[in-house]
């Protein structure tokens, strides 16, 4: 995967290395404390739990935390207080490897809407030592809300890869098929000799290195053709996100060509005049993000909605009671429409009506939806058509099991937020299979500047294979 957790990772395997940047103060004193012990070795060569030991913040990983703190010291208190690491480039400590990634670098950012405004504050979406507000600066644009759109995240992960020196390890245009473990002894001489070439670490101790993954795929070239490929590494980096496989119901007549499972699909109606102020209203199913993007996109292009979701308006566990009026002002505006708008009672807004705790039953052929409230009670509606966006799993199909034997729940597919890989907090290696690490979505981490930290313990756990670190 080339999103940002690949972009981060390969520029640490770059021989970019973080140091302490003396005489600088970081607000929480314990860690200033621990960082002043030993300013002249490096992050990666410091034990990264003895460090991380005792943050908090809006992740669950330590390591997250810990690097997500040393760049934004205070940004969750509205500060803007410079990172405390300064970087080194030690060409010297670099490890080769590879990015594979469908997209050209920034990996799902370039299959967003381009102006869809981000979740996140524009400065949580930069990536080390390349501060995303300076890029923007460049560019002559200002942030709005302190906020940026998909397209300028997009371009500034491109960027990114060109700035820091990054794309001979970038090999875009291509997927891979699948990742199995094989005997080192069934590759052929040929392909032993470069993998002994590239890497002076495994293969020449005297524990001879006895299992290597093999990653097969395809790459697309401009004539449209696809042309295989197959590499050997000694460690494989799952960082290929989210944003693959959108959640089915599973429902009668989910499959009929007027639901759609993509934001991108109302888009598309839009623009070919399928929909309109005048025909039957789109049902939207979900009470997250993209959802509401859907009713905002609705809503400005005048088109009636129905919205249909399982919570109740109040639940603290919808993302709408977790984010900051001031800072959300559009989503807040959603969570207004569907308090105030609901079937039973008309609201103020037009072309809206909101079904909390419903969920839907069946679509028909005849374009009417049933749907089903807490009490049982069955509604048809006629609609024009459906988007179903209640969130998106992995694609694992490349691995064996679709990955499910590498989940915290082991018999559960692979879900960000409810199971994701079982890893090493420290490493982020995988805890069912040496050599194989997760970062980003697939560990835990759905935030940008969090997935950060990940990349920082899988380095680090690979400059200690390798021995490139000091001692």
């Amino acid at each position: 995967g080339n999103g940002p957790s690949g972009i981060c990772l390969s520029y640490l395997l770059s021989g970019y290395t973080p140091y302490f940047k003396r005489h600088s103060l970081h607000p929480h004193p314990i860690l200033q404390r621990k960082l002043e012990e030993a300013p002249e070795v490096s992050l990666l060569d410091q034990d990264l739990e003895y460090l991380s030991e005792g943050l908090e913040g809006r992740s669950h990983n330590p390591v997250a935390l810990l690097f997500d703190t040393l760049q934004r010291p205070d940004t969750d208190f509205g500060g803007t207080a410079e990172s405390v690491l300064t970087w080194w480039h030690e060409p010297d400590r670099a490890i080769p490897h590879l990015v594979l990634g469908r997209n050209p670098p920034g990996g799902a950012w370039h299959s967003i809407e381009g102006s869809m405004v981000t979740l996140s504050r524009g400065e949580w979406m930069g990536l080390p030592d390349l501060p995303f507000k300076e890029w923007l600066k460049q560019k002559r644009r200002g942030l709005r809300n302190n906020r940026a759109t998909a397209e300028d995240i997009a371009q500034y992960y491109q960027h990114y890869v060109m700035k820091k020196g990054l794309q001979k390890n970038f090999i875009c245009g291509t997927i891979v098929t699948s990742v199995r473990k094989v005997n080192a002894e069934s590759i052929s001489n040929h392909t032993q000799k470069d993998l002994q070439e590239d890497s002076d670490s495994l293969w020449n101790s005297n524990e001879q290195c006895t299992e290597v993954f093999q990653v097969d795929g395809f790459f697309k070239t401009k004539e449209g053709d696809k042309e295989p490929f197959s590499i050997y590494a000694e460690n494989v980096v799952l960082a290929t996100g989210t944003y693959d496989n959108p959640t089915w119901l599973g429902v009668k007549g989910e499959n009929l060509s007027y639901v759609h499972h993509q934001l991108s699909a109302l888009e598309e109606a839009v623009k070919n005049s399928s929909v309109g102020i005048m025909s039957d209203p789109v049902l939207i199913v979900g009470a997250g993000l993209t959802a509401a993007d859907a009713i905002l996109f609705a809503h400005h292009c005048n088109i009636p909605v129905i919205h249909a979701f399982r919570r109740r308006v109040g639940d603290p566990g919808l993302i709408f009671n977790q984010l900051p009026k001031m800072m959300y002002p559009e989503y807040h505006k959603v969570h207004q429409m569907m308090k105030e708008q609901t079937a039973a009672c008309a609201g103020p807004y037009e072309h809206y009506i909101s079904l909390p705790e419903h969920h839907v039953l069946s679509f028909g052929k005849d374009k009417k939806c049933i749907l089903q409230d807490k009490n049982g009670c069955q509604k048809a509606y006629k609609i024009s058509m459906a988007l179903v966006l209640t969130g998106s799993n992995p694609n694992l199909s490349f691995l064996p099991n679709n990955g499910v034997d590498l989940a915290v729940v082991s018999d559960q597919p692979v879900n960000p937020k409810r199971n994701p890989i079982d890893v090493d907090p420290f490493t982020y290696e995988c805890c069912q299979e040496k050599g194989l690490y997760a970062l980003g979505p697939l560990a835990g981490d759905n935030f940008v500047r969090f997935v950060q930290g990940g990349a920082l313990a899988v380095a680090s756990s690979l400059l200690k294979k390798a021995n490139k670190n000091p001692p």
